[in-house]
């Protein structure tokens, strides 16, 4: 990836006066290899910014029906090197008490640290290398995939979604979705993932205007009650729609309605009483119509009905559509303990994006199915707080009073988890040396003294996203049937059929990952048949 000959560096001391257009003095050169430099000196007390611009904006983009590229290639840029792979870029910033970030506008791109000046020879070089040695390869992706799933799901389906995956960017701008850069904090995911502007519900609206321009007639209101299944082959749907129930036709069925996260008795069957004190963090109807249906019809399953992505929320979080803001992110910045007091997983075995979807399980498995978080004024600042307000205290023993947990197990716990505490440099933004030693269960990073006022606490509860337990498929994404052989005319896409690739765990953004790619696979087989 040669790009040198597009981009100019400029490098600003601190202190930006505001007045004028450029009013500064200035010195400018043009490097051998194309590259423009300039360099503003101005009066500071040795810091520096250093700012990277890609002569590329928005206004360039020209290609028709076509848009988005500069902002993505922005992204691009933080998923790291060989050299430098994205943790490493990550903790030298961090190293040297700096952020980068970007921002695309019409005209061009720009990327921009402020740093002490005297780490300027290390920016320019880790920079320089990240603009011509950009790499996230296939590889890395699937052994990060077979690594949080323990190799459980299907080989060939997971090689596919991640070869398939990176042409979704560029296919969901076609029809309108734009992308925002990520936010700081614990799952640190500039390098392998692109957000939503607007997040889901505007990605949504995105889809159906465009299906509704393109003609496609959308039925709100409406939920599928049957099936008409024979012989491998689906003949017609029901839907039940202003209290009359109608048999609709078609030569091809694509099923895309989710998993059975919301149908309690549903998850009781595999649950039992505990499902009494999960919340459910999405809408109240994915109730696993549809994946009940195609089971009872002789669809195969795979996938476990117990597994889940499942996160730790905050407690107080309402029983359906908590939505995001009720997730909890400070686990990994202290310790989390049970209603007896007691510590019962290492909190910081792996980076947060690889782990934080097992903490539902976790909380689910715990006496009363719930657990607590414990910080103290270190961790603030390093995660997004929950919508609801912390327990707050000035000593651990008031903190386990306000949140109901028996005050001496809860300081014994923290004094034994301090006491285990080894020296080491705390950096949140990658795997690092702080770790416990002869503590069950450990803390592996991220171990830092709870011990400087003020104390916050969190509780938790299981927040159900969605179930695993799905259809087979194959990678046309057509349903597969017990006796071995696809369906004639019936594909599925995302939920239904994630636990293809999700045996257990999760990786953030796979779950739209598969509903992208597998979506777009069942789309055209679905078309490819019809017109046949």
């Amino acid at each position: 990836m040669r790009l040198i000959p597009l981009m100019a560096a400029l490098l600003l001391v601190a202190n930006v006066a505001t007045a004028g257009v450029f009013p500064y003095a200035h010195q400018t050169q043009t490097l051998d290899n194309g590259l423009k430099v300039v360099l503003i000196p101005m009066p500071s007390e040795g810091l520096a910014a250093y700012y990277s611009i890609v002569r590329t904006g928005s206004r360039d983009e020209v290609e028709p029906g076509h848009s988005g590229f500069a902002h993505f290639f922005e992204h691009m840029m933080f998923r790291g090197t060989e050299r430098y792979p994205g943790a490493v870029y990550d903790s030298i910033v961090t190293s040297i008490g700096a952020d980068a970030n970007a921002y695309t506008t019409d005209d061009w791109t720009a990327y921009h640290l402020a740093i002490a000046a005297e780490d300027l020879p290390t920016v320019i070089d880790i920079e320089a290398d990240r603009f011509q040695n950009l790499s996230y390869p296939e590889a890395e992706f699937l052994a990060d995939l077979n690594r949080v799933t323990e190799n459980q799901g299907d080989p060939e389906l997971s090689r596919l979604l991640i070869s398939r995956s990176a042409g979704c960017p560029e296919w969901m701008r076609q029809f309108g979705v734009r992308f925002q850069s990520s936010l700081r904090g614990t799952l640190h995911l500039s390098r392998t993932n692109l957000f939503f502007l607007g997040g889901g519900k505007a990605l949504m609206n995105t889809y159906y205007a465009a299906a509704e321009r393109a003609g496609v007639r959308v039925v709100y209101d409406a939920e599928v009650v049957g099936l008409d299944l024979r012989d491998g082959r689906c003949h017609g749907v029901m839907v039940k729609t202003g209290g009359e129930t109608r048999q609709l036709s078609g030569r091809a069925v694509v099923l895309s309605a989710g998993g059975f996260e919301a149908n309690l008795e549903w998850l009781r069957e595999a649950w039992g009483d505990a499902v009494d004190n999960f919340v459910i963090r999405g809408t109240r109807y994915n109730t696993g119509t549809l994946l009940r249906l195609m089971l009872d019809a002789g669809a195969e399953p795979v996938g476990d009905p117990r597994s889940c992505h499942a996160v730790a929320v905050d407690a107080r979080a309402p029983q359906f559509d908590g939505g995001i803001v009720t997730r909890l992110d400070c686990l990994p910045f202290g310790v989390v303990v049970n209603n007896r007091g007691d510590r019962f997983y290492d909190e910081g075995e792996e980076a947060w994006p690889k782990r934080y979807a097992i903490w539902g399980k976790l909380v689910a498995a715990q006496p009363d199915q719930i657990a607590f978080s414990l910080t103290d004024a270190k961790a603030a600042g390093t995660f997004m707080p929950s919508v609801f307000p912390a327990i707050v205290a000035r000593s651990i023993r008031e903190l386990a009073a306000g949140l109901g947990l028996p005050a001496e197990r809860v300081e014994a716990t923290v004094a034994a988890f301090n006491a285990a505490v080894r020296p080491g440099t705390f950096n949140h933004s990658v795997l690092d040396d702080c770790r416990t030693e002869g503590l069950v269960p450990p803390k592996s990073h991220w171990a830092q003294r709870i011990d400087t006022p003020p104390f916050v606490g969190y509780p938790l509860r299981p927040g159900i996203t969605f179930t695993y337990l799905g259809t087979r498929v194959n990678r046309e994404a057509r349903i597969l049937m017990q006796d071995g052989g696809p369906s004639d005319n019936m594909f599925a896409a995302g939920e239904i059929m994630a636990g293809n690739v999700l045996g257990r765990g999760y990786a953030a953004g796979i779950g739209m990952t598969i509903g992208s790619v597998f979506g777009r696979i069942a789309g055209r087989e679905a078309a490819r048949h019809v017109k046949k």
